[in-house]
């Protein structure tokens, strides 16, 4: 049951036994349909395409060739980050992911908070990634056929189309709606193509700019010095959004305390590898001077390259495919928190209602793919891409914090995997969680803290008497 010292209170918590005895009941589960190797995927999908096809634009201006560290900074943020998620999931596995954490772990009003952290992480990056689909779609009409879609059309206000809308973003969107309502083992199964592709792409694209390789391009290697090696990593960790994607999934994998922890080790390896060789290969192939304000920008390197215009194209469309698999598995991590959150009474119940045919949060799907499908078609990519980074660092400080107190408070609970050199690594996870924090707009900090202002009205207005911890609950 939950903390019966606080019943009432903000930090009230579920325990480990109540989710256990849901798990028990069945009552409102998702169907286990994942394997290890989907799941992998779906690590591998969120992630890769989030940020790598579009953040040279920004981050090598900032940085240099030094972006090499840049990428090593965020990488190893990411797994620490990584490390204590695959202890957490392996411990606690519900859906949910940081937001069911930190119910376990810290309580209700920290928990709701992350919730609202998780919904920028996932529900404002999905939109961002349907943003840069649009973008790879009109480079390749144009390099295909010779057509762009208009400005007017693809372009939303403030990102140089005036009163235009982003419509290829809000059709994307719209077709991953379709697709997640038909079924999760359909949705894995398709992804998992797809990031094979993406991987094959990128792949093609470090061998083909190794060939354009020169240390030239690496001089001045740190023009901005360490200053902006460290502004460049706050950018560059949003490529590394994404892979906390796995542990939404507790609830649809099979052996989930096994099966976590393995594909969130083995997403963060396989990112991790692919990042430093196209990192490598793009800025050897290309002065950084030559990066800022580049849209497609890796195909246009392919370009410049080979002289030659298949490439690029075959580079445009596996973007095309790529980043078609991130918004997928990022719309349907934000659909599960919202379905975790639902069931514990925080918001309306609609969002946890199963579909009796594909035991899938259908209404769930379709208010998201409503509301982000907005965010895509009518707000720049840059105002995105700060407020995800946001969202994500902090869920992220809150999981490795979460570590350290299940350590103390339930030392006994049967984990499938316990993080190395306990606690050193999850106060190392948190450091550099807050370097990469300090490194943000200050327009991001004060519209974060707008936003968390928000969730604590809602909590207090709402979600507080109709959680299920509540004694006198309130329905509806």
């Amino acid at each position: 049951m939950s903390d019966p010292s606080n019943s009432s209170g903000l930090l009230r918590r579920k325990s480990i036994s109540d989710i256990a005895a849901l798990e028990a009941t069945g009552e409102g589960r998702l169907k286990r349909s994942i394997t290890t190797f989907q799941l992998t995927c779906i690590g591998v999908g969120s992630t890769v395409g989030t940020g790598i096809f579009f953040i040279f634009s920004s981050a090598v201006p900032v940085a240099g060739p030094a972006v090499i560290f840049s990428f090593v900074i965020a990488a190893v943020t990411a797994g620490l980050t990584a490390l204590c998620y695959a202890e957490l999931a392996s411990s606690i596995p519900a859906s949910g992911s940081t937001y069911t954490y930190t119910y376990t772990t810290i309580g209700e009003f920290v928990a709701i908070l992350v919730g609202a952290c998780l919904i920028l992480e996932y529900g404002v990056s999905t939109a961002a990634v349907s943003v840069l689909w649009s973008q790879y779609l009109n480079d390749l009409l144009d390099r295909t056929v010779g057509l762009r879609i208009p400005d007017v059309l693809s372009h939303a206000p403030g990102d140089g189309a005036g009163f235009g809308v982003n419509l290829p973003a809000i059709v994307l969107v719209a077709l991953c709606a379709v697709l997640l309502i038909r079924g999760t083992s359909e949705s894995a199964r398709a992804n998992a193509v797809m990031v094979v592709i993406k991987i094959g792409i990128l792949a093609m694209f470090a061998i083909v700019g190794f060939t354009g390789f020169s240390l030239e391009n690496l001089e001045p290697f740190a023009p901005f010095g360490v200053a902006g090696v460290g502004a460049a990593s706050g950018l560059i960790f949003f490529s590394f959004i994404g892979l906390d994607a796995v542990s939404t999934a507790g609830e649809e994998v099979h052996n989930p305390k096994r099966t976590l922890p393995i594909a969130l080790i083995s997403a963060l390896v396989v990112v991790t590898l692919i990042y430093l060789l196209v990192t490598m290969s793009a800025i050897g192939a290309q002065k950084y001077t030559e990066f800022e304000g580049q849209e497609a920008g890796l195909a246009e390197i392919l370009q410049y390259v080979t002289g030659s215009s298949w490439p690029s194209i075959v580079l445009s469309a596996g973007a095309v495919v790529s980043i078609f698999s991130v918004t997928l598995v990022t719309l349907y991590g934000q659909t599960r928190i919202l379905f975790a959150m639902s069931r514990d009474g925080l918001i309306p119940a609609v969002f946890s209602q199963v579909s009796p045919r594909s035991l899938a949060p259908v209404k769930n799907t379709i208010i998201v793919a409503f509301f982000v499908s907005l965010l895509a078609g009518f707000l720049p990519l840059d105002f995105l891409a700060d407020l995800v980074s946001m969202g994500t660092l902090v869920a992220f400080i809150v999981v490795s914090a979460g570590v350290i107190i299940l350590r103390r408070r339930e030392p006994n609970i049967e984990r499938g995997f316990k993080v190395p050199l306990y606690p050193v690594l999850p106060i190392l996870s948190i450091c550099a969680c807050l370097y990469l924090i300090s490194t943000l707009h200050i327009q991001t900090w004060i519209l974060f803290a707008v936003w968390l202002a928000a969730t604590s009205v809602l909590y207090f207005t709402y979600s507080r008497r109709r959680s299920a911890l509540e004694p006198n609950r309130l329905q509806g």
